[in-house]
């Protein structure tokens, strides 16, 4: 398969699941949904769902595997993960604590969507990166953005 062919796929696979989309983002609960979307499409949390897998992990861990995330930052998605069910946490009765993380069912379930993600980034990041600079190098310098939006 061609990789135009596969972008057309992904195109047509798109305009099917648009109606969809309008009626999932209207739906029952708009603010849930929005806030879901948020909480899973954050850069952090796709880091921590996809470097976390079928193992447990320590804090400390996470935080060396996972690039440019301070400890706070770490903190706060762990207990964003946690509360919505994704992620749990287990402290160890021991001197001193030790705390693991791992995913729960539902947090297993989204991992194989942020790995699809991961796999579509690391294999388009070029192009993008291509695309951003042929965009940069043509737009006029001050140009002003907001005439594109009146």
């Amino acid at each position: 398969m061609t990789q135009h062919t596969s972008v057309d796929a992904l195109h047509a696979r798109l305009i099917e699941s648009m109606p969809t989309m309008a009626q999932l983002c209207t739906g029952q609960d708009p603010d849930l949904f929005r806030s879901l979307l948020s909480r899973v499409g954050d850069k952090w949390t796709l880091l921590v769902i996809g470097v976390l897998g079928e193992e447990r992990k320590r804090f400390t861990e996470l935080s060396e595997i996972i690039p440019g995330i301070s400890r706070r930052m770490l903190t706060v998605t762990l207990r964003s993960l946690e509360r919505d069910g994704l992620v749990l946490r287990t402290v160890h009765a021991e001197v001193p604590p030790r705390v693991e993380y791992e995913l729960t069912a539902l947090g297993r379930s989204l991992q194989s969507v942020v790995l699809t993600l991961g796999d579509w980034v690391s294999e388009h990041q070029r192009t993008v990166l291509d695309n951003r600079r042929a965009f940069d190098g043509a737009m006029p310098s001050g140009a002003d953005v907001a005439a594109d939006e009146s």
